[in-house]
C-alpha cells in the first residue's frame, strides 16, 4: 500500500482542478500507479451526494492534467455503500475527501473501510479530514461552532490504522482561527499535544509512504508536547526513520 497524507494538494492558483507539483506530489504520484488506474473517490459526507460529485470531478480533472488516464471511475458514498467491498477491490487508487473529521470516519465505521482496506495493495490519497481520518488514533482538532466547549466531543478515536502519523492539514489558513472563542492552536492543539506529536502541514506539504519508507515532503511544524516549532521547510525531504 502507498499513502499520499496531504493537506490538500490542487493548485489553488490554477483555473482548471490542477494537482499542485510541489514537493514532487504528481511525480510520485504517477511512479505509483499503473498506466491506466482504477479510481474511487471516496466522500465525506455520505448523503451529500452533490457535493462529493463535485468534489470527485474536480479531483477526475486534476489527474488528467497530471497526465494520469483512469480505466474506470467511482464515487462511493451513502448511494452505494453496500457495493463498498467490490469498490474498493476493484480500486488502483482510492481518494479520500476533505470534510468534517467525525463525520467522514462515522462513514468509514459504517462500511467496515478498516478491514476492507487489510492487505490493500493500492494507492490512497488522502485530502484533509480524508488523511486526518487515516490515522490509527485520530485527532480531530474542533472545527464548527460548540465543538471546543462541548465535553462530549470526542477529539480523539480509532482510525483507519494505516499510519502513525497525525497531520493539522491547511496550516496555513487555519493557524490564526477561533473556534468558540479559542485559539484554535494556542487554547486548543497545543494543550492537546500533551505527549502527543501532531504535524502541521500547509497545502503542498504531504506524507508519503510505502511499505518500505516514510517521508515528509515540504514544509511543516512540530506540534508536541504543547509546543509548535517549525521542522522543515518547502522543498525539503525528512525521512522520518531519523525522526526523532
Amino acid at each position: 500500500m502507498t499513502l499520499f497524507i496531504t493537506s490538500s494538494p490542487f493548485d489553488e492558483a490554477a483555473e482548471t482542478p490542477l494537482f499542485s507539483n510541489a514537493n514532487g506530489f504528481v511525480d510520485r504520484l504517477r511512479a505509483a500507479l499503473p498506466e491506466y488506474p482504477s479510481v474511487t473517490f471516496v466522500a465525506s459526507s455520505p448523503e451529500r451526494h452533490d457535493l462529493t460529485c463535485r468534489f470527485g470531478a474536480d479531483a477526475f480533472t486534476a489527474l488528467a492534467n497530471a497526465g494520469i488516464c483512469p480505466s474506470q471511475w467511482t464515487v462511493l458514498d451513502g448511494m452505494n455503500a453496500e457495493d463498498a467491498p467490490e469498490i474498493v477491490s476493484s480500486s488502483d487508487l482510492l481518494i479520500f475527501a476533505g470534510g468534517h473529521v467525525p463525520t467522514q470516519a462515522a462513514f468509514f465505521r459504517d462500511i467496515a473501510l478498516d478491514v476492507l482496506l487489510q492487505d490493500y495493495p493500492g494507492v490512497i490519497i488522502g485530502i484533509s479530514a480524508g488523511s486526518m481520518n487515516m490515522a490509527r488514533t485520530v485527532y480531530a482538532q474542533p472545527e464548527e461552532p460548540g465543538e471546543a466547549v462541548d465535553p462530549g466531543y470526542a477529539r480523539f478515536f480509532p482510525g483507519l490504522d494505516l499510519t502513525e502519523v497525525n497531520v493539522l492539514p491547511h496550516y496555513q489558513k487555519v493557524k490564526d482561527d477561533l473556534v468558540d472563542g479559542l485559539r484554535l492552536f494556542e487554547d486548543i492543539t497545543l494543550p492537546d499535544s500533551r505527549g502527543r506529536c501532531f504535524f502541521a502541514i500547509p497545502d503542498g506539504s504531504y506524507f508519503y509512504q510505502d511499505d518500505s519508507c516514510l517521508m515528509l515532503c515540504g514544509k511543516s511544524c512540530l506540534v508536541r508536547d504543547g509546543v509548535l516549532s517549525p521542522l522543515t521547510q518547502d522543498g525539503e525531504i525528512l525521512n522520518m526513520e531519523h525522526f526523532e
